[in-house]
């Protein structure tokens, strides 16, 4: 099931909350230290409606999708980085429109970069999204599809 974001009942947006450190580093004999990757549970996104002027940050685990308007955002999978390091926010998505004829159009399947949101955000003619962070967990409950596994 598709859990739409309602324009109207986000009236202020929600906090982000900062990526806890933890991670080891991955350190071998003749190569510079990097840090490993952190895979997150949870995409944050704002995204605006050009027709309201309203801005909304909402949250979407990884593997949902939910509605933006008339936008369907699936987050594949969320990186992030230790909060030691350089950021480094990264989203692989798959962003699909209802048309006004109610069909499904993919729009967007790539990287999105929370670090460069105009590289690849989407730009709509009505709503706009971008990637702000990835976290582990959210305030939202994770849909009944993603607990059962």
């Amino acid at each position: 099931m598709i859990r739409p974001i309602f324009a109207k009942s986000l009236t202020s947006v929600i906090s982000i909350a900062a990526i806890a450190s933890g991670v080891g580093f991955g350190w071998s004999e003749g190569q510079h230290a990097h840090a490993a990757r952190i895979e997150n549970r949870v995409a944050v996104f704002s995204g605006i409606d050009k027709i309201t002027g309203e801005r909304h940050t909402f949250d979407v685990y990884v593997d949902e999708t939910v509605k933006f308007g008339q936008l369907e955002i699936t987050p594949r999978v969320c990186y992030s980085r230790p909060a030691t390091e350089e950021p480094k926010t990264t989203s692989f998505l798959e962003v699909d429109e209802i048309t006004l004829d109610r069909r499904i159009r993919r729009i967007f399947t790539g990287w999105m970069f929370a670090e460069s949101p105009g590289l690849n955000a989407i730009e709509h003619p009505v709503n706009d999204v971008w990637l702000v962070t990835c976290k582990q967990t959210s305030d939202v409950p994770p849909p009944a599809s993603l607990t059962s596994n």
